[in-house]
């Protein structure tokens, strides 16, 4: 129970900090601009990814307690929702489904923990399945280089390929596929 209570605490401190890893930026060492140079801003959406899982998950967790305690719910916020759970700890950690809530729990922890600081091996972590029509082929969260100096893609297993300008599109596709709905 410790071991959790102690990933509950941590939950909205990695959440937070996860925040910085979404658009890194390069620290210039020398702001003028030369003509015909641009840094290109690159978006990690393995991380807008994880923080919506972390949410997901407490909320699934806090609305089995708010259903079979019959308490109000807390705000829909990682902090608030970890916080509901930790007062509610030792009811969950009677109830049948105990290890699985401590296992997602430590889950987030190390997806989060990986998001903040990749092993070079994470970085292009396979996280969905392509939105492309009959496509078995997974996408790639993180942004490899596609062999051009300064541009960067997002690609799938069966060799599909997003350039940066499409991956807002890229997103909502993902998010209708995880929905359900015909993209």
């Amino acid at each position: 129970m410790k071991g959790v209570e102690r990933n509950l605490r941590a939950l909205p401190v990695l959440h937070q900090e996860c925040l910085h890893q979404v658009s890194p930026t390069g620290r210039r060492t020398n702001p003028t601009k030369v003509s015909g140079s641009r840094t290109r801003d690159s978006l990690d959406i393995s991380v807008l990814d994880a923080r919506h899982h972390i949410l997901a998950v407490l909320e699934s967790w806090s609305g089995m307690v708010v259903d079979k305690l019959g308490t109000t719910a807390p705000p829909r916020t990682v902090p608030s929702l970890a916080r509901f759970l930790r007062l509610h700890l030792e009811w969950l950690t009677g109830q049948p489904p105990a290890v699985d809530f401590a296992d997602e729990i430590e889950g987030l922890v190390v997806e989060l923990r990986q998001t903040i600081d990749p092993e070079p091996s994470d970085l292009h972590t396979l996280i969905r399945q392509c939105v492309v029509d009959n496509c078995p082929g997974t996408i790639s969260a993180a942004p490899r280089s596609s062999g051009r100096a300064g541009s960067s893609s997002i690609t799938c297993s069966s060799g599909h390929s997003w350039e940066m300008r499409e991956w807002l599109g890229l997103r909502k596709l993902m998010e209708r596929q995880r929905k359900g709905l015909n993209a």
